[in-house]
């Protein structure tokens, strides 16, 4: 037998606040149940659970996110997530196009964002 996979845990500071900015980038709801307060928020259809901890963030991230844009650029994509209040962590792009960025969500935990499908088809 085998196991799947149910959910990733991000611990938090406010799981429904970090939910919210999740739910942003990916495009999809925070579960209907989850309200802000709540000691968990899950983002559905994501597999993404967000749970407030007591302890803050202290290292860098042992696991983390590759995004890959589906309908816009890399660039254009790390600039709409940086308005939604992500941070610019380290700049890995290359002169040829290739490379990806480095960003935090609002409580730190570092993520990358690829280039996009159709830059990758290219």
């Amino acid at each position: 037998m085998t196991s799947a996979i149910r959910h990733v845990t991000v611990d938090s500071a406010d799981a429904h606040h970090l939910a919210s900015f999740w739910s942003q980038v990916l495009g999809l709801p925070v579960h209907e149940d989850d309200k802000p307060g709540d000691e968990e928020a899950l983002i559905e259809g994501a597999g993404l659970l967000f749970v407030t901890v007591a302890e803050p963030k202290a290292v860098k991230n042992r696991l983390h996110l590759d995004l890959q844009p589906q309908d816009r650029t890399r660039d254009e994509e790390v600039e709409r997530l940086v308005s939604l209040g992500a941070t610019l962590v380290d700049d890995r792009r290359v002169p040829d196009g290739r490379g990806w960025v480095v960003l935090a969500d609002p409580e730190g935990n570092e993520f990358c964002v690829e280039r996009g499908a159709a830059e990758r088809a290219g």
